[in-house]
Parts: structure tokens; sequence; C-alpha cells
């Protein structure tokens, strides 16, 4: 079980990242305004030093605060949604920091067994009438068989009790599996799942990354199932 110091840890990570897009936005603004300060400056000068006798008529200065006034909606627009965006992306963060001390199944053909339960799932595009994982050791040696029987479209997960197909118990260790599904008599997509715990979450521009013990480091959107 992971420790409640790994939770609060990444809490403070992800609102330290989002105090400091907070920011990031409210500078955003500053430049914003700064930019606006220098137009209406140089329009003024323009004015002040204009040539009496060929003087600045409406239509320039209606179209100098016309530019004005796009650049300043452009800039003001792409700083709300970034905006958005970042609170979109702590909101993220934060939910995903429920996750810490969770089983997750991602995509990967690793299957670890230890004391004889072994965790792992299959993901199908498709039912299927037949599936069989064949379960290697790493010289790739198939060491079992599961038939699984019909299963429907989607995540399914699976329990390997460790037993070969020899009768004897498998050590404990790592091991590579493999899916064949079958749907009236032909072979049809299915991808093999490792499983993995969420120790950490760490926010990112592009939303939270889960580290995941020995499978990595993965982006929420890698999560097929939580378990």
């Amino acid at each position: 079980m992971i420790s409640s110091t790994q939770d609060t840890s990444s809490t403070s990570a992800i609102i330290s990242s989002l105090n400091a897009k907070r920011n990031a936005a409210s500078n955003t603004e500053s430049s914003v305004a700064t930019t606006e300060n220098r137009f209406l400056k140089l329009l003024v000068t323009q004015m002040k030093n204009q040539d009496p006798l060929n003087p600045m008529d409406n239509a320039q200065v209606t179209s100098q605060m016309a530019q004005l006034s796009t650049v300043s909606g452009i800039d003001k627009l792409n700083a709300t949604l970034q905006a958005l965006s970042d609170s979109m992306s702590m909101g993220q963060s934060l939910s995903a920091t429920s996750m810490i001390g969770h089983g997750v199944l991602i995509a990967g053909s690793a299957i670890t067994l230890k004391d004889g339960k072994a965790i792992g799932g299959i993901e199908l595009t498709q039912p299927a009438d037949s599936v069989k994982v064949l379960i290697q050791d790493a010289a790739g040696n198939t060491v079992s068989t599961m038939q699984m029987g019909a299963q429907k479209a989607g995540v399914t997960p699976l329990v390997w009790d460790g037993q070969t197909d020899a009768g004897t118990a498998a050590a404990n260790g790592t091991y590579k599996f493999s899916v064949e599904a079958m749907l009236a008599g032909n072979k049809i997509d299915a991808n093999a799942l490792t499983f993995g715990m969420v120790n950490a979450v760490t926010p990112g521009t592009n939303g939270a990354t889960l580290d995941v013990g020995s499978a990595g480091s993965v982006p929420m959107s890698a999560v097929k199932q939580i378990i």
C-alpha cells in the first residue's frame, strides 16, 4: 500500500504548478496591457508630430485603432483559452491523485507472479467466441495456457494462479503473455494489458503523468482500467 506521504506530495506538487500557471496568466494580462499602452503612446506621438498641412484623416486614426482592438482582442482570447486549458489540466491532475495506491491496466505484455497470483488483462476490439492466453518464461517457452472462453468487447482483467500446463507451480517472477482471440473461425485483434500500482502523480502541460512502478510513467489516457 502506498503511504499517504506520497499522496500529499503529489497533491502539493499539483497545487504549486497551478499557482505557477496562475502567475503566468497574470503576466500575460500584464503584457497585453503593456502592448495597448505602447500602441496608444505611439498613436498620440504620431498625432502630435503630424504635418499641419497634411494631418492624419479620420480613416487613418480609425484604422490604427481597429488594429489595436484586433491585436488586443486576439491576445485576450489567447490568454483566456490558455487559462481554460490550464484549469482543465490541473483539474485532471488533482483528480488523478485519487488513483494513488490503486492498480491500473495499461498496454503491455508483462505479468508478474508473486505467491501464486499474477494480474493482467486483455482488450478486445469486438466480441470473441474464444480467447486464449499464452504465458511464457524468459526463454520464450510457454509455461501456461489459459482458456478464457467467449468474451465481450472491451477490457477484461485476468488472474493467473501460477499453475503451469504440467501441473506444477511456477516460480515467482515476471513472465510475458500474449492473447489469441477468435470470432467465427477468424482471428481478431486482441491486446495484452499489464498491471501496475500507481505510486505518484506528476502534473504537466499535457495533463497528469502516472508513475506506475516497473511499468514506467504513463499519461492518464494510457489507463485502460482502474482496479
